[in-house]
């Protein structure tokens, strides 16, 4: 049943003029960025460098491309996210949904996996588009892996904390002006405390763990970080579903 409403989910986002709007602007973005990476590239690389201070193609353009696009995401997931609780709510489709023969976990689930799914395409799109450069050089692809599962990552977090908001609310903008404060803040935390390296504000920026995966390293502790961020946020949305169940 997880399955049935990701599908249904993905099938509404790919009916929807506003998810193929956002589709072909990401795309037309991320696709300017990486040209320009390319360009800058081969201006850079011809100048007069000695070899030490050259950087190899996949590093150079990965940088632009996977910089941009963590950034990008922050405007994309909320626009996606603040419908998929907040129009049940508006529409008083809410009490429908709980009478469904569905666990509060499965519809969750299902809506989650639906949202990561459809943003998953972009983020395929981002790695086709980047292996093409092995066409005329040799790129790093465990640069390339290590920044692809970065950025799922970073955008399944996105994900999670967006659909939370969204439960939080009956109007879809509200949802989606939440969704970008708490992204943006959690982003930037490690900015406001980087006099404190220890404090837990400190750690608790999603920026600070996606870092190493920018520069192409995989670490435990940021992949659990990821992966309870995720969890956390999926279990309080169904805590708050469970709470407005139990109220109606």
């Amino acid at each position: 049943m997880i399955l049935t409403i990701a599908a249904k989910e993905l099938k509404s986002m790919f009916s929807s003029p506003m998810g193929w709007v956002i589709l072909a602007l990401l795309q037309f973005i991320f696709g300017t960025f990486f040209l320009i990476g390319v360009d800058q590239y081969f201006q850079t690389m011809s100048g007069a460098m000695r070899p030490e201070q050259r950087v190899g193609v996949t590093e150079f353009v990965g940088n632009n491309v996977f910089t941009m696009a963590s950034f990008i995401m922050l405007f994309a997931v909320p626009l996606l996210s603040m419908r998929l609780i907040s129009e049940e709510r508006k529409n008083q489709t809410l009490p429908f949904l709980f009478s469904a023969p569905l666990s509060l976990t499965e519809i969750v689930l299902g809506k989650f996996i639906g949202l990561v799914g459809f943003l998953t395409v972009m983020i395929a799109i981002i790695g086709v588009m980047m292996s093409c450069l092995n066409l005329w050089a040799d790129i790093d692809f465990g640069y390339l892996i290590a920044n692809l599962i970065g950025l799922w990552l970073l955008v399944a977090s996105f994900c999670s904390l967006g659909i939370f908001m969204s439960s939080l609310t009956q109007q879809p903008i509200i949802a989606a002006i939440i969704t970008f404060v708490a992204l943006f803040a959690l982003l930037i935390l490690d900015y406001f405390f980087a006099s404190d390296p220890n404090s837990i504000f400190n750690y608790l920026s999603l920026l600070r763990h996606f870092e190493p995966f920018s520069r192409g390293l995989l670490d435990t502790r940021d992949l659990a970080y990821f992966v309870l961020f995720i969890l956390t946020f999926i279990v309080f949305t169904v805590r708050r579903l469970d709470a407005d169940r139990l109220r109606g």
